[in-house]
């Protein structure tokens, strides 16, 4: 028991310093560089998300290399040249049926790997253009950080409550270590993080209210968003995406909450 305690006070210790040495920079970066440069990090950010969901499947390098490749141009092409998008699509399948065709000389298995290969740049490079266009709306870096905000909050919040509070089972067959109680306090943790940057930032038009009400939605998307990569890491037979994140696991465990929140906040934003 008292390794077991030492193991995680280390695990939480480990949390915190990757938390405070990425955070002000990840903030100075978006905040203060130029807008290619945001459309970069997303790039970055969604190749090596990608090729982590790849390997978590053991998917073999001359199939997942192409993925990557193609999912960071589908990104590209959509933020930068969206009426094209349709067509980007199509070469990319196109791609991918020529070079499973030819790549791999065997049909057994050529649905599962091309299905894999298109849920991931769909799930993380699709998802993740939705926070290019909240950054170029009105207030869009404000936005932005909203987002980050309720979602890191969220997920926070979601850790802590459901670690020590929780004792009621969310979806076991699923994830089995999430509880009810960390599903609320993700809820709580979207609502202060959105009302948080509502008033640091000074949103203009947006009311206590209205921010609250965002907040808890992206709450619930994060909550949706982890839930849904811990149905391909359970799929999998994996605990993490990686380890490249001490104290964290993997990049794709990182964003998985984003990766949903970010499409609910555009739709909010942009139709709302």
């Amino acid at each position: 028991m008292e390794t077991q305690d030492k193991n995680k006070i280390g695990f939480n210790v480990k949390r915190i310093i990757v938390a405070v040495i990425v955070l002000p920079l990840l903030i100075s970066y978006i905040n203060f560089l130029p807008l290619p440069f945001f459309l970069g990090l997303l790039l970055i950010i969604a190749m090596l998300a990608t090729r982590e969901f790849y390997l978590m499947y053991g998917l073999p390098v001359s199939l997942h290399v192409p993925g990557v490749l193609i999912g960071g141009g589908l990104l590209y092409l959509s933020c930068q040249y969206p009426v094209h998008f349709l067509e980007g699509i199509f070469v990319s399948l196109l791609l991918l049926l020529i070079l499973r065709l030819f790549v791999i000389k065997t049909p057994s298995g050529s649905m599962s790997d091309i299905g894999l290969l298109g849920v991931g740049f769909f799930y993380i490079s699709g998802f993740l253009s939705f926070q290019w266009f909240i950054r170029i709306e009105d207030n869009g870096l404000k936005y932005i950080f909203l987002l980050y905000a309720s979602v890191w909050i969220a997920d926070s919040m979601a850790y802590y409550i459901g670690k020590y509070m929780g004792r009621n089972k969310l979806y076991p067959s699923v994830s089995p270590n999430k509880t009810i109680e960390g599903a609320v306090g993700s809820l709580i943790g979207g609502g202060l993080g959105a009302l948080l940057i509502k008033y640091t930032l000074d949103i203009s038009g947006l009311t206590a209210s209205a921010a609250i009400s965002i907040g808890i939605a992206l709450g619930i998307a994060t909550l949706v968003g982890d839930l849904i990569e811990s149905m391909f890491k359970r799929d999998a037979g994996v605990k993490d995406s990686s380890s490249i994140i001490p104290g964290h696991g993997g990049l794709l465990d990182k964003i998985d909450g984003h990766l949903v929140a970010g499409p609910v906040l555009y739709f909010i934003v942009r139709y709302f």
